[in-house]
């Protein structure tokens, strides 16, 4: 079978970084159909396995995915063009979007069409608490862990609890959940070296405890650094659990407003590619430097390198991994969780602050039924709410 070049690649992937509407989900359809039924330079069941390893691990999945399939590709190198491309278009555009708000009067960003993007958020985190607990969260047992994992962050608000509540669904799995099993066998996509995978699993640990410690030095640039780092290396469920990982290392030590936090995220629905480009976004929009490109561009690498070193590091041992009945049964209360704590960020900060009167609950409701109900393209959606919220403050 064929293989790709870097170039090849890179020019692959930039084309759906520039078109790859519709989150996570919709990004895996998008992957199958350029690389196992166009390019035909992957097979399904190769896909399948890296679909199931990135599934497993912390970080965007569709990211990892882009990345696992690059790599099998042109190596690191393709790895590295495989994110490249299908990250930087809507990096660029969310910090294009972040001067275009510091140009704007305050006074903008509380009423109007900004609002609007708030309120996009509601519909947007509602629908993916649905896909996700459909998913997630079939049985009451494990919406029994979500319902007790959003209390107690709720209880808890901060990262302390949800790193608590993350522990407890993995401890609640581990002693009273069961998964599915299943006989199958798929191969292995390919072999790194075992130096390899030492190395990114060794820098990932190393950074990760490490960071925390660099970053009481007093440099911001190093506290960006490790609060976005933590970010991308700790969350599971991908693109809009990050939600609340991210309000509380930057809203709460106040380096960007809450009302900038959250327009923000609504216009990174409006953005293809992943969604952890709203990274690039929270970096350019900071209130002290580094902000601006550089900003934004620091916060993109930092959420972004947890990923590219487990792809690495795990790869070669997801073989053995995926056969061990705990750590499936850990994953299925992780996953449990993970859907808990988006049910908290939907209540705080999404609803509180996008939700403030009767017009806002019927823009919002209309945007959900727009996105479930009649499939509407995010980007549509997303313009309809800003358009709609415009309207509203004028009325």
């Amino acid at each position: 079978m064929q293989k790709l070049t870097a170039s090849q690649v890179f020019l692959a992937f930039l084309k759906l970084g520039l078109t790859s509407f519709g989150g996570p989900v919709a990004h895996l359809g998008y992957f199958r159909n350029e690389f196992v039924e166009r390019r035909r330079v992957m097979q399904d069941a190769a896909y399948a396995d890296l679909v199931s390893l990135c599934q497993f691990l912390p970080g965007p999945a569709s990211s990892q995915i882009g990345i696992g399939i690059g790599i099998t590709q042109a190596g690191l190198r393709g790895g590295i063009a495989a994110w490249a491309g299908f990250t930087l278009p809507s990096a660029i555009a969310l910090i294009l979007f972040a001067y275009g708000i510091a140009a704007l009067d305050e006074s903008v960003v509380q009423t109007g069409w900004l609002h609007g993007l708030k309120v996009a958020a509601v519909a947007v985190v509602a629908q993916a608490i649905l896909g996700m607990s459909k998913m997630l969260c079939p049985d009451w047992p494990r919406r029994s862990v979500a319902l007790f994992a959003a209390l107690l962050t709720l209880v808890m608000p901060g990262i302390h609890g949800q790193m608590t509540a993350i522990v407890c669904g993995m401890i609640l799995g581990l002693c009273f959940l069961n998964y599915e099993s299943s006989d199958d066998h798929t191969p292995q996509l390919f072999t790194l070296s075992k130096k390899t995978s030492v190395i990114s699993l060794g820098l990932f640990f190393a950074l990760l405890l490490s960071l925390p410690i660099l970053a009481q030095q007093g440099s911001q640039a190093l506290a960006l650094v490790d609060s976005f780092y933590r970010s991308g290396a700790l969350v599971f469920g991908g693109g809009h659990v990050v939600l609340p990982l991210l309000k509380a290392e930057v809203v709460n030590p106040g380096w960007i407003n809450q009302d900038m936090f959250l327009a923000g995220y609504g216009a990174a629905q409006a953005v293809p590619g992943p969604l952890f480009t709203f990274a690039a976004y929270l970096g350019a929009a900071m209130n002290k430097a580094p902000n601006g490109w550089f900003g934004g561009l620091l916060c993109l690498l930092a959420i972004f390198l947890p990923s590219f070193l487990l792809v690495t590091g795990i790869l070669p041992f997801w073989e053995d991994l995926r056969k061990n009945p705990r750590i499936r049964k850990a994953l299925v209360g992780v996953n449990a969780a993970v859907v808990g704590l988006l049910l908290s960020a939907f209540y705080d900060p999404v609803w509180t602050s996008g939700i403030l009167s009767v017009s806002d609950f019927v823009l919002a409701l209309l945007a959900f039924g727009l996105l479930v109900f009649w499939k509407t393209p995010p980007w549509i959606v997303v313009g309809t709410t800003a358009v709609g919220g415009a309207i509203i403050s004028y009325l």
